[in-house]
């Protein structure tokens, strides 16, 4: 197994280049934005509450103890730390480039899913009561039984999108993510048994996790709800990861797919058109190859 020395493959030397190459994700990317925001101006569909359902959707009706704002902090912004951090020891433009690119279609994706699913669904938020009742006073139809709802309208909105949870799915999302990459980074499956290692991955999730039972505490949503995030969001970021990189108990596991095929092209002198589909294409001389085990420390975050 070889590795290619740090100097070689920076943001300023080919940042551009491996960008270029994966244009057409930047710009999917951008439509997934595009599409979870339309999302959040559709009316979701206002499911039957009959008076009878009321007794489980009394739930006090108060802030979040974690807003939706701080959401991307801890499932994003987080992550981006240690990709930047790991980008400053080893200078990897093919590891930071696609730590980024995976880890934003995880939170997107799963943003788009979650989204789509809340305004199919409709289903009522534990303290929907006091959503459509502010003062109280229950009103519902004389002939449906259903509810007819007085408060503010945007309370009413969000008090029919309780499934699944959005602040769930997303934490899973990027914090699972940024579990997988650590895994792959300091070998955590590399059968020497270090139980430490598995503390460190379990970390993310374990925030996510806070987020999730946060949302329950808070009659924000219901327990079934946080679960079907969680599993959306984990789901995704497993995906997307491994559409970058191996898996990582494989010995290759410490970097992007697009790394070795790089190497792999550059050892054979690829020369064909069909040689750049995955990475740019450099001259021989651009970079110098070592043995893996000479630089067995820098390897690992």
């Amino acid at each position: 197994m070889t590795d290619i020395l740090p100097e070689a493959h920076t943001l300023t030397s080919h940042g551009v280049q491996v960008a270029r190459v994966y244009l057409y994700d930047w710009l999917i990317l951008l439509l997934l934005v595009v599409i979870d925001g339309l999302l959040n101006f559709v009316e979701p569909f206002h499911r039957f509450v009959g008076k009878e359902m009321m007794t489980d959707l009394k739930f006090p009706f108060h802030k979040d103890t974690i807003p939706f704002w701080a959401v991307p902090f801890l499932a994003v912004l987080l992550p981006l730390v240690v990709f930047s951090i790991n980008y400053y020891f080893r200078k990897d433009v093919y590891d930071f480039h696609h730590a980024i690119l995976g880890l934003l279609f995880s939170v997107l994706l799963t943003g788009v899913i979650t989204d789509s699913i809340k305004d199919v669904v409709g289903r009522p938020r534990p303290n929907f009561f006091w959503r459509c009742f502010p003062d109280g006073k229950a009103v519902f139809d004389k002939i449906t039984g259903d509810v007819i709802c007085h408060g503010n309208a945007k309370d009413i909105k969000e008090g029919y999108k309780s499934f699944p949870s959005g602040h769930t799915s997303w934490s899973f999302a990027g914090l699972s993510f940024l579990s997988w990459y650590l895994s792959g980074k300091i070998r955590a499956f590399d059968r020497r048994g270090h139980v430490a290692k598995l503390c460190i991955l379990f970390f993310p999730v374990l925030v996510a996790a806070f987020v999730g039972v946060s949302r329950v505490d808070d009659y924000w949503h219901h327990w079934t709800d946080v679960f079907t995030g969680a599993l959306i969001g984990s789901t995704m970021a497993a995906f997307c990861y491994l559409q970058f990189f191996p898996y990582p108990r494989d010995e290759d596991g410490w970097a992007p797919h697009a790394y070795f095929q790089m190497l792999t092209d550059r050892n054979n002198g690829a020369k064909s058109p069909g040689s750049c589909a995955n990475s740019p294409c450099r001259h021989q001389t651009d970079i110098e190859i070592q043995p893996m085990g000479s630089i067995e420390s820098n390897s690992q975050f």
